[in-house]
C-alpha cells in the first residue's frame, strides 16, 4: 500500500476561494492570489483522480497551512466526513482540549500544526498542556511550515521564502523543541516534520555539539531522532541519508500535493533507494497506517 502522508486540501467555505482559469488554479485568500497549487486543491473526487495518476492507494489530507485554526469544530468535521478507504485526514486545533476532544471522536488520526503558531516557536511553554493531550491521545502531530515565516526582505527573491524559508522554519522549531526538553517531558510523542525535517539533519552534529558547551547535557541526537520526517527533499542522495540517519521505521512517503514544490510520483524516489523489501513497504505506506491506524508497519 502506497500512502501519501504530507497532502493538503482546502475545505469550501473557510475564505480561500479555488477556482480554474485558462492560466491555471487560482486561490484567492486574505486579499492575495496564490498560483502554486498546480493540482486539484478542493475537491475530494478529483484529488483521489489525482492519486490514482500518482500511483497512490491512500492520501491524507491535512489543512492548508494558512487554514490552520480557523473554524476548528466545522472545518475538522468537514475533513472527517472525508474519511475513507482512499481519504485518511489530519485536523486542526487551536487548544489541548480541542484535541483531546477530536481524538476521542477517532475519525482523523491526528493534527496538522504550523511551526510557529502566532509566531511562537512549538518549544515554548504555551505549549506544554497541547504536547501532553498529544502524548496522552496519542495523535500525530504533523508539523508544517507556515509559509514567508521570516520577514528576510532577500526570502523574496529567488522563491528562497519556499526553497529555503519552509525548511528553516521548520528546522528551526524542532531545535527549540529540543532545547526546550519537550521529548524528556514526553517520550511517546510522535510528531512528523515536513519536508525531511528541513536543515535539522545536517545540523544535528552542531546543535549536539552546543550542549557539550552549555548543557544541560540533552542527548540531541537521540531527540532528534524521536521525529518522524517525510520523503519530500527531492533529491535521492539526501532521502538516503535520512533513512540511514533515523531508520526506515521513522520515515513517511510524503509530496507535498498540490504544489509546484512538491512531488508528482511520490513512491519512485523512495523505490530508486532500492531498500530492503520490508524497509521500502514501511516508508511506502506501513509508517503512515501504523501512526494513523494504529497497526503494524511491516
Amino acid at each position: 500500500m502506497v500512502v501519501d502522508a504530507h497532502a493538503h486540501v482546502i475545505v469550501p467555505g473557510l475564505g480561500a476561494d479555488v477556482e480554474w482559469t485558462d492560466a491555471g488554479q487560482v486561490v484567492r485568500y486574505g486579499g492575495r492570489e496564490i498560483r502554486s497549487a498546480l493540482r486539484e486543491f478542493g475537491d475530494i473526487p478529483r484529488i483521489v483522480e489525482e492519486q490514482d495518476r500518482a500511483g497512490v492507494d491512500v492520501v491524507v489530507l491535512a489543512p492548508w497551512v494558512n487554514l490552520c485554526g480557523v473554524e476548528v469544530e466545522r472545518q475538522n468535521e468537514a475533513l472527517a466526513s472525508c474519511v475513507g478507504e482512499r481519504v485518511w485526514a489530519l485536523g486542526t486545533v487551536e487548544t489541548a482540549d480541542q484535541l483531546r476532544e477530536l481524538m476521542a471522536d477517532g475519525r482523523l488520526g491526528g493534527v496538522e500544526i504550523p511551526a510557529a503558531p502566532g509566531g511562537v516557536f512549538l518549544g515554548d511553554e504555551r505549549f506544554e498542556d497541547f504536547w501532553s493531550a498529544a502524548e496522552e491521545s496519542g495523535a500525530l502531530v504533523f508539523i508544517h511550515p507556515s509559509t514567508r515565516g521570516f520577514a528576510l526582505p532577500v526570502m523574496d527573491e529567488h522563491y528562497m521564502w519556499n526553497t529555503l524559508g519552509n525548511p528553516f522554519e521548520t528546522t528551526v522549531t524542532a531545535a527549540h523543541m529540543i532545547g526546550s526538553g519537550v521529548f524528556d517531558r514526553h517520550p511517546r510523542l510522535r510528531v512528523l516534520l515536513a519536508h525531511g525535517g528541513g536543515a535539522l539533519p545536517a545540523l544535528r552534529g552542531r546543535l549536539a555539539h552546543e550542549q557539550t558547551v552549555h548543557g544541560p547535557r540533552r542527548d540531541v541526537l537521540a531527540a532528534v531522532r524521536r521525529f518522524y520526517v517525510d520523503t519530500v527533499v527531492h533529491d535521492v542522495d539526501v532521502l538516503r541519508g535520512l533513512v540511514e540517519f533515523f531508520g526506515a521505521d521513522r520515515v513517511l512517503l510524503g509530496s507535498d500535493y498540490p504544489f509546484d514544490m512538491g512531488v508528482e510520483r511520490p513512491a519512485e524516489i523512495v523505490r530508486s533507494l532500492q531498500l530492503a523489501a520490508e524497509d521500502e513497504a514501511k516508508i511506502l505506506g506501513g509508517n503512515a497506517r501504523a501512526l494513523l491506524r494504529q497497526e503494524s508497519p511491516a
